[in-house]
């Protein structure tokens, strides 16, 4: 009997000790929205938090109402069931109080919803364009700032569990930079099926839908790197298109749109010399690990049934010509993307040159800027 006594006092005392062991560790897990760095996300958190309580309350009058009525006017107390039919007062007060409810949070509601939708007084407009599987992006107000954002984790790295960073999946060759306590309007549209554009510290998310163009707005409070993906099923690489946004102060963001700018510049110039094997070969497969490795695979075998290979197959052993246009132009009834508005001229160059002389191919032939610039 006693140690029956004993053993049940140590599966209690068990008990106990996993209890506040739970305890202690749901102290230290959060499930809620994120706050965000823009007035928006704010907004969405501010509104959550007080619909949130105003549930609670209810909730705590409701149950305890229920409760009361349970303990103190049972049967067994001699309570006699209280008859309400027809009552005008009860009425009232069911109709007037849930009324008032709803208003009290409609009304900060509405004021949120529209505010998310005022794109007007903008201080820069950016164009964002979902591709498989990268995002482009065109600085309306900063002539000659444009570029497309890929992820950079190796594919071996990717599928290789004892190697992968914090941001293994939400890193990018070239982020989008904008300036702090500016409101940023952005204009998302998409060049083949739809994507979704969405940061959650940003509060937003937007459909980038091929023919349609949506608007969403954002000003970042905060510098700092904030990192989303696209959050719509585009396709199978669906995982391997994440989104960086930096915010950079003024001074820090002028000096980067400056940089860009001369980096546009100095690809023109370069556009307009004759380029070596090496130079091309060297550029190409930067390019092509970029744009193309996603759909032909690194060692350009592609995937059968899906995606053709480029090594030894017959675009990139074939007539140089028309290799190149099917890169520029894409093939319509297929997979392949046109690539003419995306890469520039010398990439373009590059990444047909190393095709056709990567893996075994060795046409030995190449392609210099100025012929995709004659070609476009």
């Amino acid at each position: 009997m006693l140690v029956s006594k004993i053993k049940r006092a140590l599966t209690a005392g068990a008990g106990v000790t996993a209890l506040l062991s739970a305890t202690t560790a749901s102290a230290e897990y959060g499930l809620n929205l994120t706050e965000g760095v823009t007035p928006i996300s704010q907004g969405a958190y501010d509104m959550h938090m007080l619909i949130l309580w105003v549930c609670v309350a209810i909730g705590v009058v409701v149950f305890g109402a229920m409760f009361i009525s349970i303990i103190k006017h049972r049967k067994s107390k001699g309570a006699q069931p209280a008859q309400f039919h027809e009552s005008t007062a009860v009425e009232i007060v069911w109709t007037i109080v849930p009324f008032i409810i709803l208003v009290s949070m409609a009304i900060p509601a509405t004021k949120a919803l529209v505010a998310m939708e005022d794109t007007s007084n903008s201080d820069l407009s950016i164009k964002v364009t979902g591709y498989q599987w990268k995002w482009g992006y065109d600085y309306m107000d900063e002539d000659g700032v444009s570029f497309i954002s890929s992820l950079t984790t190796p594919r071996e790295q990717i599928y290789n569990e004892q190697d992968k960073g914090e941001h293994y999946l939400l890193e990018v060759d070239n982020p989008l930079v904008v300036p702090v306590n500016k409101k940023v309007r952005l204009l998302v549209t998409s060049n083949d099926v739809i994507h979704a554009w969405w940061v959650p510290e940003l509060g937003m998310k937007k459909d980038a839908i091929p023919g349609f163009i949506n608007e969403m707005w954002f000003t970042i409070d905060k510098e700092g790197t904030y990192r989303g993906q696209c959050a719509e099923l585009c396709g199978k690489d669906h995982g391997f298109m994440p989104i960086v946004v930096v915010a950079k102060n003024e001074a820090d963001y002028q000096q980067w749109v400056s940089e860009q700018k001369g980096a546009k510049a100095a690809d023109e110039a370069a556009a307009g010399r004759e380029w070596t094997m090496a130079e091309l070969m060297e550029r190409g497969e930067k390019a092509y690990n970029a744009s193309c490795a996603a759909c032909h695979q690194a060692n350009g075998e592609g995937v059968p049934g899906a995606f053709p290979p480029v090594k030894g197959g017959p675009i990139a052993t074939g007539p140089k010509a028309q290799h190149l246009d099917i890169v520029m132009n894409g093939k319509a009834g297929t997979a392949m993307a046109a690539f003419a508005g995306q890469l520039s001229d010398v990439d373009l160059a590059a990444v047909v040159t190393y095709e056709r002389n990567a893996w075994g191919n060795d046409k030995g032939d190449l392609v210099q800027p100025s012929e995709v610039k004659a070609a476009r």
